[in-house]
């Protein structure tokens, strides 16, 4: 049997008296999505971020594909190809659509940004960012200031930025905020076309979109896992019916 993708063992986080992760068991399977959702606060962002190597866990493992990585700083992760995107854009709006993703190959080359300009003729950094912009259907607006893309756009740049860090395994960290109706199913459906590249790791509040893309559904509530299963399974778990969805049996 494979080793999963991505294993959160015990993982444990908390700040003075607030426990933010307690005890949270979790792993990624190769070419799945796998969607975190919970109620604000349940300490969602927090445990994305101890996967990342953002923040480090009082206690507990985080390991990619078997190999231990819970000591490595971002750098590390990101050359063992982890990737990750964030609730609030974050690209260079002065730059070109694909000045954004040229920068982000140059990082797995470990170049710093005033060699920017020596890189730019990089055969496999061009390489790298014109298949990315290719994926995520962005060719077309690669010369675009990045300022003058919407927003949804921009969802889209940020995730052709983590493509060309060519990942094993992508956080993606509410993807769908901000962004309306069409553009959250054109995301969907790149989202799902993207299993075939990586495995996900999906935080999200649209719960149509969990739903229609999470092939399983891990539920965190108060730092705690309280289940896990498909999207039929979440749905009829009566656990989740009452500390989620606000339901009660009755």
């Amino acid at each position: 049997m494979t080793d999963p993708a991505l294993q959160v063992v015990d993982l444990r986080k908390a700040y003075g008296g607030l426990t933010v992760t307690d005890a949270v068991d979790l792993d990624l399977r190769s070419h799945e999505i796998h969607a975190l959702i919970g109620p604000n606060g349940a300490g969602k962002t927090t445990l994305i971020s101890q996967i990342s190597g953002e923040l480090s866990p009082d206690s507990g493992r985080v390991l990619m594909f078997g190999r231990d990585v819970t000591h490595q700083p971002v750098n590390q992760r990101v050359r063992q190809r982890l990737a990750r995107t964030y609730q609030i854009t974050s690209v260079l709006p002065e730059f070109t659509v694909r000045d954004n993703v040229r920068l982000a190959a140059l990082a797995r080359k470990r170049v710093w940004p005033t060699m920017f300009s020596a890189y730019t003729r990089d055969r496999s950094v061009n390489e790298s960012t014109e298949q990315a912009l290719a994926r995520v259907g962005l060719s077309e607006r690669a010369e675009a200031i990045t300022d003058d893309l919407s927003y949804g756009e921009r969802r889209h740049l940020e995730i052709a930025m983590a493509l060309a860090l060519e990942p094993r395994v992508l956080l993606l960290d509410e993807p769908m905020a901000g962004v309306g109706l069409n553009e959250t199913k054109a995301l969907a459906t790149l989202l799902r076309s993207l299993k075939t590249d990586c495995a996900m790791l999906l935080v999200e509040h649209d719960m149509d979109v969990v739903f229609e893309i999470a092939d399983r559904i891990t539920v965190l509530v108060a730092g705690r896992v309280i289940a896990t299963g498909s999207a039929d399974d979440i749905k009829r778990n009566p656990l989740v019916q009452s500390s989620y969805f606000g339901e009660d049996d009755a």
